[in-house]
């Protein structure tokens, strides 16, 4: 059993057995940041709330008039994906659809690719600004002792059209939100052996690669020419067994009448 477990080091990285969950350890880590609320006030001022106790027992900001809301995780399934190390990152010049999420990191891979192993990663959704008119994602000017800047007067559209503007950058004036999503590999927070992910976490129909095409696993897809090939090979030593056995009785026999 053991050979076969490293066999699949050829396909995929030792994170993905050996990192189950993340997040562990009563530390929960942030997994989705809605800028859309950053701004709130609360007599004329900006203000924090901390909502989510940690299973250690330590509290975590879910608001902060500065950046809006936080939702948090703890123990959570990593998902997977192709990957052979390659990432191309969305720059503030690169135009995109924003009726779909935008992946600020696409992760480079496949089952095709040679290079590729199938990897454990944190997806990380954040709702951020961006120019609504030119499809592309912004700059804001965050601080300063000046009356553009977010953190002093919480106005998105002043703190775009100024960090636009410091970095000569087209800017159509007119800002929205969009969803993004980011990639981050998982590597730290190695499970003991005995925790390693069992074969029927991936082996199975719904298991941990049901997300994940193009290529076979065994007990998560069928074929129906490997199944009847399966089924006849276990008929065929079922049967080659019994007939060996009914042989070796009827050969007994025979010794034993002389």
């Amino acid at each position: 059993m053991g050979l076969k477990l490293n066999d699949h080091t050829d396909r995929i990285a030792c994170q993905t057995c050996h990192i189950p969950e993340y997040a562990t350890g009563g530390v929960a880590t942030k997994v989705h940041w809605d800028w859309r609320t950053a701004g709130k006030l609360k007599n004329g001022e900006g203000y924090r709330e901390e909502g989510y106790i940690q299973g250690n027992g330590e509290p975590r900001h879910t608001y902060k008039s500065i950046k809006g809301n936080f939702k948090y995780a703890e123990n959570v399934k990593p998902i997977y994906k192709w990957f052979n190390g390659t990432e191309y990152y969305l720059t503030v010049h690169d135009k995109f659809d924003a009726t779909h999420p935008v992946e600020i990191n696409h992760l480079e891979g496949s089952p095709d690719d040679p290079d590729s192993r199938i990897w454990p990663f944190k997806r990380m959704e954040t709702i951020q600004p961006y120019d609504k008119g030119n499809n592309t994602l912004v700059y804001m000017h965050l601080w300063g002792n000046d009356k553009d800047a977010f953190w002093g007067n919480y106005n998105f559209g002043r703190a775009i059209k100024h960090g636009m503007e410091d970095f000569q950058l087209p800017y159509s004036g007119e800002y929205g939100f969009v969803t993004t999503y980011s990639y981050w590999p998982i590597t730290h927070m190695v499970a003991p052996k005995e925790k390693a992910l069992a074969c029927k976490e991936c082996h199975s129909k719904d298991g941990r690669l049901k997300d994940l095409s193009g290529f076979y696993v065994p007990g998560r897809d069928s074929n129906s020419w490997v199944d009847k090939i399966g089924i006849f090979a276990v008929l065929a030593t079922l049967l080659g067994v019994l007939g060996h056995g009914l042989i070796r009785i009827l050969f007994s026999r025979r010794r034993n009448s002389k």
